[in-house]
């Protein structure tokens, strides 16, 4: 059955392939274009640089018109990110638009690993340590991204 959704989505996956954003790539599960795997690479010479983040992105029959739900898999320390892996992001939210693609989305939470905001924390700890004790933070990032290499 193609949907719109479905066409869209098929559309995105198609751009991403053909032209894919540096440290980024996605792709649906095998039977399911309604559900995508994708891994976010830390971006060179920042704390997260090596990292490899494991993500899922859930999408409904009102793509594009709704955002998708998108959540880390992967274990993650940052203040815009809650503990199961869900991301405070303002495109995913009330920033939503239907011009947004796969490729936008993942590239979005891509820099937001190196330039969080930490006045809306979705994990306090992260953002306290952020601003204010950084070396500490970059410690906890790196420890991060070690375990990105490792973890399944």
């Amino acid at each position: 059955m193609s949907t719109p959704a479905r066409k869209r989505l098929m559309r995105d996956f198609k751009r991403l392939q053909q032209d894919p954003p540096a440290g980024i790539s996605g792709a649906p599960q095998d039977n399911n274009i309604m559900l995508w795997n994708a891994v976010i690479f830390g971006p060179d010479d920042t704390p997260w640089d090596g990292g490899t983040f494991k993500l899922t992105l859930q999408f409904t029959e009102d793509y594009p018109n709704k955002p998708p739900t998108v959540r880390f898999i992967s274990r993650m320390f940052h203040p815009n990110i809650y503990a199961d892996g869900s991301i405070c992001l303002d495109i995913l939210q009330n920033q939503w638009s239907p011009i947004y693609d796969v490729a936008a989305i993942l590239t979005s939470i891509q820099s937001l690993l190196c330039d969080p905001n930490p006045n809306s924390p979705a994990n306090s700890e992260a953002a306290r340590m952020f601003s204010e004790k950084k070396r500490e933070y970059n410690r906890r990032v790196r420890e991060i991204v070690e375990q990105s290499w490792t973890a399944d």
